[in-house]
């Protein structure tokens, strides 16, 4: 055996990943492989920004797991089946590669036999009388039922999908606890991924974090990140190359305030900004404002028709005894009050002639340090307000939220001015 060769493996294994073309890679990342491969404590994860190479070193220190420690069994998981080929691809290729060859030789004196397919990969080293593959690469919701691994290396199991879907959100984090089922003893998962919601299976369940933003690591240019940051929406940017959730100074609004007593929002009004289909969400808003200027609120949103809404909406209705049921003229014609009627409540229309972006940045801002929300607020509803600046993709909620508080303003002046027999 050359254990000078493995010594230097060990030591310096982003040598070799050059050798193969990953010219790229950095000291930084010889630090990431290394303890990816023999770090040996606690779970780990490595929250690193996009175009950080941190895909390329898990396929690297793949290929050096299957070589030094061809005994060990890995599964490599994704979010989907699909999303491992290009991985399994990668790490195939680098085992076949002359200078692995070369390496196992030195080592082992044998000449490297690798047996793969999409999806697993195994090669003559591996002497175990189990018959497991050395590496067996899944997307995160395969069943997990009967499996057993030594390393498991999640990559990118949380994504955009994660960041619009509660449920998505959901099904990772069951998906994800499940993993430690099906760690060997003295094994471990090592996480890489980028975070994108507050709620999602990075920020609550993934130990022992270690954080690499854009700015720390120093592998894009400063022109680049410029043009990167004006390519998309300020959260988005946050999320992808800072890795923080709500973005930057662009954003208008801050934590919010919370609150768990549902009665105090007994007998307020509510709003709703309906979706007709596409990407819209309709979004459903009650407040009832106390004379002190506190406003106790309860947002609730659904990505589908408004149509498809109207039940729960019902039930929101009567739960909290809301009355008068605010929406746009404009947008139907009147027709989203017709069946709020046959249903029994009591909608009320008004024609909107504000810009969007004014009205959110006036109403909801003005009001927001002031407006406590029922805990059970969906997710997604706070999100969107979090989120929320000019060029945001989705804006029901928070336009909801600001009409209503708007709409709630007039009636108070309009019952002013009654008393004052203006």
């Amino acid at each position: 055996m050359n254990d000078k060769l493995v010594k230097s493996l060990k030591e310096n294994p982003v040598k070799y990943a050059r050798l193969l073309g990953f010219n790229l890679l950095t000291d930084l990342h010889n630090e990431w492989i290394k303890d990816m491969v023999w770090q040996q404590e606690d779970d780990e994860t490595l929250l690193a920004h996009r175009g950080s190479y941190k895909t390329t070193c898990v396929s690297f220190a793949l290929a050096l797991i299957i070589v030094l420690k061809p005994n060990k069994t890995t599964i490599f998981i994704r979010k989907t089946d699909t999303d491992v080929v290009e991985i399994a691809k990668q790490t195939d290729k680098i085992l076949r590669s002359d200078l692995f060859s070369y390496i196992v030789k030195e080592i082992y004196g044998v000449d490297l036999v690798v047996t793969s397919n999409s999806y697993q990969i195994d090669t003559n080293l591996n002497t175990g009388t189990k018959g497991t593959p050395q590496l067996i690469c899944l997307g995160i919701h395969t069943s997990l039922t009967g499996k057993h691994s030594d390393y498991i290396f999640t990559d990118d199991i949380v994504n955009v999908q994660d960041r619009i879907s509660q449920a998505e959100r959901n099904r990772t984090k069951i998906q994800y606890q499940e993993l430690q089922n099906i760690k060997n003893r003295g094994g471990r998962i090592f996480n890489t991924c980028t975070p994108w919601h507050k709620q999602d299976a990075i920020s609550e369940l993934m130990p022992n974090k270690k954080f690499y933003d854009c700015y720390s690591t120093g592998l894009i240019a400063a022109e680049k990140l410029r043009d990167l940051r004006e390519s998309m929406d300020p959260s988005l940017f946050a999320a992808n190359y800072e890795l923080k959730h709500i973005a930057s100074d662009k954003a208008l609004f801050g934590k919010p305030n919370y609150i768990a007593d549902e009665a105090l929002l007994y007998e307020g009004v509510s709003h709703i900004d309906a979706s007709y289909g596409g990407a819209d969400w309709t979004a459903y808003t009650i407040m009832k404002k106390e004379p002190n200027g506190t406003i106790y609120a309860l947002g609730k949103t659904w990505q589908k028709h408004v149509d498809d809404c109207l039940a729960e909406i019902q039930v929101l209705q009567e739960r909290f005894k809301a009355g008068t049921v605010w929406n746009e003229k404009n947008a139907d014609k009147g027709y989203l009050a017709k069946e709020l009627q046959k249903r029994g409540m009591l909608p009320k229309l008004y024609q909107e002639k504000q810009n969007k972006y004014v009205k959110i940045s006036t109403y909801l801002r003005r009001e927001w340090k002031h407006i406590y929300w029922l805990e059970e607020a969906d997710p997604d509803y706070m999100n969107q307000i979090l989120d929320y600046t000019e060029n945001a993709e989705h804006d029901d909620c928070p336009d909801s939220a600001a009409s209503l508080i708007r709409q709630m303003e007039k009636g108070t002046t309009h019952r002013n001015r009654i008393r004052e027999g203006l």
